[in-house]
């Protein structure tokens, strides 16, 4: 018997594809990822400040540049006709501040300090122990620069502007030469216990007789040699008593820079 021939009008029956995904399978996630990554950015950059932003830039920069840069040389902001950032000649390198941590928020530096701040904790903390002051001062970190306050205070008779506590001298004197040596800043706060007024005339009222106790201790400094526009005078009279504390002092805090001192301008609206 003859071989029957294959139906001439039916289809030839498909090969087995191959196993897994189809090729343009891999093509079309490549693209939803890359989409993906486009608006994360697109949404990162939508929240970038742009101190941070200049600060992230600036330590990247300067981890995989290495020494390329020379020595005073300094990134300013401004671009070059090769849209390079363009380079100017300048004593003091402009030095980013490190980053710690990366949030889902933007980038987040747990000891960040202001960039415009020349205010350096390790510096300022090795300042402190040449003048033996280590241990009489509590050092504080903030995002607009270091704070130094002193644990001793001076503390004044009640009613009255006269010191009574020469114990501390000593540490007094510390801090003298602290400011006749370095260009630090000096802030002297005047305080009064709650409803105290000056010995002898009531009408001198709490935030007056701070303000004497403030202007006391500050000729004394001044008589001592500290520059007058390197020391900073506040009173608070008794705004801030507090119950069970000696309220009639002075205490004092030590800045590298003048809270006067203008920063960046921005825009008033």
């Amino acid at each position: 018997m003859e071989e029957e021939n294959e139906c001439p009008e039916c289809p030839p029956v498909p090969e087995c594809p191959p196993p897994g995904a189809p090729a343009w399978m891999a093509t079309f996630s490549d693209l939803v990822t890359l989409l993906l990554t486009f608006f994360v950015l697109l949404y990162a950059m939508s929240k970038t400040d742009e101190s941070k932003f200049l600060s992230v830039a600036g330590s990247i920069r300067k981890a995989f540049a290495g020494n390329a840069m020379k020595i005073g040389e300094t990134i300013q902001l401004g671009k070059s006709p090769d849209d390079s950032p363009t380079m100017i000649e300048s004593q003091d390198p402009v030095e980013p501040f490190p980053i710690d941590l990366l949030t889902t928020e933007g980038i987040l530096d747990k000891r960040e300090i202001n960039r415009e701040s020349d205010e350096d904790l390790e510096q300022m903390q090795k300042v402190i122990k040449s003048y033996d002051l280590q241990d009489s001062v509590n050092v504080y970190q903030m995002k607009e620069g270091v704070k130094i306050r002193l644990k001793d205070r001076i503390t004044f008779a009640a009613g009255t502007t006269k010191m009574n506590n020469a114990s501390v001298i000593p540490v007094f004197q510390k801090v003298i030469n602290l400011m006749q040596d370095n260009d630090w800043t000096i802030f002297v706060e005047g305080y009064a216990g709650k409803g105290e007024t000056l010995k002898g005339n009531k009408d001198v009222d709490a935030y007056q007789l701070s303000s004497m106790r403030a202007a006391e201790v500050t000729t004394a400094l001044m008589r001592r040699g500290v520059r007058p526009e390197k020391i900073t005078t506040l009173f608070y009279g008794d705004s801030r008593a507090v119950e069970g504390d000696t309220n009639q002092k002075v205490e004092f805090v030590l800045r590298k820079r003048d809270l006067r001192t203008e920063g960046k301008r921005a825009r008033s609206q």
